[in-house]
């Protein structure tokens, strides 16, 4: 293994963290939207605790998404730094395990997609006799 290998994960980490925070920042915005429109009117929208249900959950995985991309950016750094060392079978497998570890964080990030769809047939419920 060469030590561009690990170091090609650099970049595509970062863009999926910054995707993850941008992911996060949209979450936090709906949220206080949401808070505010449960101040205004209170429980009276029944699609507001099953929105705010799947929030919580899409936060948590948000959060796991971003602490996975980091250990995994972390992994493949470390990994670099055990092939400049010559440490070429623990660079492979810390190198391996980084990947194993973007993947989840991936298919979490899919987990979450399917999640905010969820969350817009929600919002947009009530308006299902209007649209058929």
């Amino acid at each position: 293994m060469e030590i561009s290998t690990p170091a090609i994960l650099f970049s595509t980490i970062s863009l999926l963290l910054l995707a993850f925070t941008n992911r996060y920042l949209a979450m936090a915005n709906l949220i206080r939207g949401l808070h505010v429109k449960y101040q205004k009117e209170g429980n009276s929208d029944s699609r507001l605790v099953p929105q705010v249900k799947k929030i919580l959950l899409r936060l948590r995985l948000i959060r796991n998404m971003q602490i996975l991309a980091v250990v995994s950016l972390l992994f493949s750094a470390v990994s670099t730094l055990l092939i400049f060392l010559q440490f070429m079978l623990a660079a492979q497998w810390l190198f391996g395990t980084a990947m194993v570890v973007l993947i989840i964080a991936l298919l979490i990030s899919v987990w979450e997609i399917s999640l905010s769809n969820e969350a817009i047939k929600i919002e947009l419920s009530d308006m299902e006799d209007v649209l058929k």
